[in-house]
């Protein structure tokens, strides 16, 4: 809400105008940028996620500070505040509250994406080539946990000498696997609906409960509080349940499904039909203590045996080309790499630090593709890198530890820059390794999906 001062010293009217013109103003740099390098990266066959990130680094925290998230805490560009003062007529310095004040409808817009995304990613996937790889995403899941927390909180308690609490929450930062960033990357070049897609993708939601589970018993721990196995055992009962009804529902829900869809005979009926859906789900991962992106895709995966599977895909593929770019270009504006700067002792310790994080979170999870059982042909390089970008994740999980009070800002930097390195290198090795590399006999993408199955989004 405007600030009593603001409405004192500056008409209504012109305060719309300033805000409006800053929301516009925002979309324009976000779809402009991200198009620009997206079409770039194309050419040189990179994935256009990288484009979009770069994209929120060059204009957000990092950059021209032309999109900076209030969270970073850093300045708003000059000539941006200059520019909507100069068109809504009011003073510069009261820019930067209005930016502040109306940011939380772009995240909200991103966060729409993000689900958007998920949706979409568990519509796509074949249940019961899902349900094949179950024992296989377990084992990678577990060992691409066990591994890098182990690894990184021992490496950082005995070589480093940090405290435990603050030791234990940056292994569980490495934990995560971003799956917005991995459906996101394996949808473009073509193999989401692979063996190896499919492991890595019920990896991703797994690593992400357990992770959750990690996070809540180290805050928890740091806020002084005794450690109580029943809001755990409840936390861990809940995930396994949820997933299991989405399971069972995907099953027997989808006649249901179809005949409320059947009954909104308005335009966009499948779409507004859809996003009920997505929004039931991810109210019921809420209210039981689980992540909402869990119930975006858990919804998918219900919708992925409707009738009108591919015309609800059609109808959602563009909300996802628009929004979740939103998304990935906001999480490029809030990553500040001011923190490598090498010429301050703070950063240099840091920097130390960061590069053992990063070394730990990519073995972490690159050995973890091998954990890969049975007698099925396996690209297991494939699903190691696969499970490497942090993503979003990370940076929620960092958010968390910030919030806590329970890290250093040193130990803060590092992690974010863990969070990047494995963001921004992943898509790359897997377009280096995948590059004219079609999957393989018996894993084939159906030929509707083999193009472009995202929509060419993200």
């Amino acid at each position: 809400m405007l600030l009593p001062s603001l409405l004192s010293e500056i008409s209504s009217h012109d305060l719309e105008v300033a805000e409006t013109l800053i929301g516009i103003l925002r979309f324009v740099l976000i779809f402009v940028g991200a198009r620009t390098l997206s079409e770039i990266l194309v050419r040189l066959e990179l994935p256009t996620i990288l484009g979009e990130l770069l994209a929120g680094v060059i204009i957000g925290a990092s950059g021209l500070h032309l999109l900076v998230p209030p969270e970073t805490q850093v300045q708003l560009s000059g000539a941006f505040a200059d520019v909507i003062a100069g068109m809504a007529h009011i003073p510069a310095e009261e820019v930067p509250v209005l930016y502040n004040e109306s940011f939380g409808a772009l995240q909200s817009v991103a966060t729409l994406g993000l689900y958007s995304l998920l949706f979409l990613t568990g519509l796509e996937s074949e249940l019961d080539e899902l349900m094949a790889v179950g024992k296989q995403a377990f084992s990678v899941a577990v060992v691409g946990v066990v591994l890098p927390f182990a690894l990184g909180t021992l490496g950082l308690m005995s070589l480093f000498h940090v405290d435990a609490i603050p030791a234990i929450f940056a292994g569980a930062s490495m934990t995560a696997t971003s799956i917005g960033i991995t459906a996101s990357v394996f949808g473009e070049l073509g193999y989401l609906r692979t063996r190896e897609g499919q492991i890595v993708i019920g990896a991703a939601v797994l690593d992400d409960i357990l992770g959750i589970v990690i996070l809540a018993v180290v805050v928890s721990l740091g806020a002084g509080g005794s450690l109580d196995i029943a809001p755990i055992i409840q936390l861990v009962v809940a995930a396994v349940l949820f997933v299991v009804v989405a399971l069972v529902l995907s099953r027997k829900a989808a006649p249901a499904f179809d005949w409320v869809i059947d009954q909104l005979n308005a335009p966009g009926g499948k779409l507004v039909g859809s996003y009920l859906l997505l929004g039931a789900s991810c109210f019921a991962a809420t209210a039981i203590g689980l992540e909402a992106a869990l119930g975006a895709f858990a919804a998918g995966l219900i919708a992925s045996t409707s009738k009108h599977r591919h015309e609800i895909q059609a109808a959602v593929t563009p909300i996802v080309g628009l929004f979740a770019t939103v998304f990935f270009v906001l999480v490029g504006a809030g990553m500040d790499l001011s923190v490598i700067n090498p010429s301050d002792p703070e950063a240099r310790s840091a920097l130390v630090i960061a590069a053992f994080l990063f070394v730990v979170a990519v073995i972490g999870k690159v050995v973890a593709g091998w954990a890969v059982f049975g007698k099925e042909p396996t690209n297991h390089l494939v699903v190691g890198l696969g499970m490497m970008p942090r993503g979003e994740v990370g940076l929620i999980f960092l958010g968390l530890g910030t919030a806590s009070g329970l890290l250093s800002p040193g130990l803060e930097a590092a992690i974010l820059l863990m969070v990047i390195g494995t963001t921004f290198l992943a898509p790359v090795l897997l377009r280096l390794v995948l590059k004219d590399k079609p999957p393989e006999d018996g894993n084939q993408v159906p030929e509707e999906f083999a193009a472009d199955p995202l929509g060419g989004s993200s």
